[in-house]
């Protein structure tokens, strides 16, 4: 690790209700580190924010789609699919598009010593 830190990237999960609106709100956070094997997931659903954007949301639906994104992360029996995967392989899988309803954004990168803390840090500039 540099004095700087290290490399990590990250995506905020966009929650979008209604894909033909194009309208989100953002549900968590996607973090990963190489030089750590750092992968996690924050996520918070502000169900009142949603129902703005759609009064008809399967909020328990978005939850479902957020808490899968935390067990891939987590690896192991709970991430499906991608169990057997590192977590570079995990983070890769989790930013592929594949649902509307809860959709991955752009990857960014940035400098950390300590991965979890700077997840919280994005959960809390990025989502709350």
């Amino acid at each position: 690790m540099s004095a700087r830190g290290d490399v990590f990237e990250y995506a905020v999960l966009r929650v979008v209700p209604r894909v033909e609106r194009g309208e989100s709100i953002n549900g968590g956070v996607l973090l990963y580190s190489r030089a750590t094997s750092f992968l996690a997931a924050r996520v918070h659903l502000d169900e009142e924010r949603l129902r703005v954007l759609d009064p008809a949301a399967d909020v328990a639906g978005v939850r479902a789609a957020l808490r899968a994104a935390e067990c891939v992360c987590l690896g192991g029996a709970a991430a499906g699919p991608a169990a057997g995967d590192d977590a570079g392989r995990r983070f890769r899988w989790l930013i592929a598009p594949r649902s509307t309803v809860v959709q991955p954004g752009p990857v960014h990168t940035g400098l950390t010593t300590d991965p979890g803390a700077e997840l919280d840090r994005l959960l809390r500039v990025l989502v709350h």
